[in-house]
């Protein structure tokens, strides 16, 4: 009896996302490497349940109906949680190298980033972006975390022609390393509105980057403090100072 109250304590806390319309009683596929992780990482076995979710149908219970090596079946059994609509704030960041992106995608997932996108600056480390492998870390970071939806990554893009089709009704958190108002206050003082945020590359903004930015009538420049940080630490203290003052860490759980 304790090894079976273990076990099920243990699928209790798995969550999987599947790329998939969820309803109850209609059994879902699993990838192959899904089934890898729930029978040879979790050790868990048909009977077992575990928590789905596909970003448009909230979070469900599920049993293993099937498991084997490379396939399986789930069975969806009822809602624990409806859906919810995703309103963090986008994250526009300069690509790093490979190992530092992932974890920036990583940590931009776990803090609510609700769209990740890659934009080239005149100093930008690399131009090489790996969309596969971003949305298998955002994949990954939205199941550890608990949220309901997974980050949507758009395509690399100039940061010149993503400012020129900007929406005019979305701020933008401009972390500007050469000085600003403090984060905290700028936020504070702002107007109701939906946000994004700007962290540079490992080399800054140019000039003539910076007056391009600043000139923009929904631009919010911002300072993170006086020592210089890492693209991917950047991102994480905007994304945790726009949550603490605007988003859901106001409301705890």
């Amino acid at each position: 009896m304790a090894g079976q109250n273990k076990q099920a304590a243990k699928a209790s806390r798995v969550r999987l996302f599947v790329d998939m319309p969820i309803a109850a009683g209609v059994e879902l596929p699993l990838e192959s490497a899904q089934s890898h992780y729930l029978g040879t990482v979790m050790r868990l076995a048909p009977g077992d349940t575990l928590f789905i979710f596909n970003g448009r149908d909230g979070e469900w219970r599920a049993a293993i109906a099937t498991l084997r090596r490379g396939a399986g079946t789930l069975l969806p059994e009822a809602q624990e949680k409806p859906q919810r609509a995703a309103n963090g704030p986008w994250l526009l960041f300069a690509p790093v190298k490979s190992s530092r992106t992932e974890l920036l995608i990583e940590k931009a997932s776990e803090l609510g980033a609700a769209e990740l996108w890659p934009v080239m600056t005149q100093y930008c480390q690399s131009k090489r972006v790996k969309p596969e492998r971003y949305r298998a870390h955002a994949i990954e970071a939205a199941e550890q975390c608990g949220r309901l939806e997974v980050p949507e990554i758009q395509p690399l893009a100039a940061l010149s022609a993503v400012l020129e089709a900007w929406p005019a009704d979305r701020r933008l958190m401009f972390c500007d390393e050469s000085g600003g108002p403090p984060a905290l206050e700028a936020l504070a003082a702002a107007p109701p509105a939906p946000w994004a945020i700007l962290v540079g590359p490992e080399g800054g903004f140019s000039t003539a980057e910076r007056a391009e930015i600043k000139s923009r009538p929904y631009c919010v420049p911002v300072s993170l403090g006086p020592r210089t940080l890492r693209a991917e630490t950047a991102a994480v203290a905007a994304l945790s100072l726009w949550q603490a003052v605007l988003g859901d860490l106001r409301s705890g759980n």
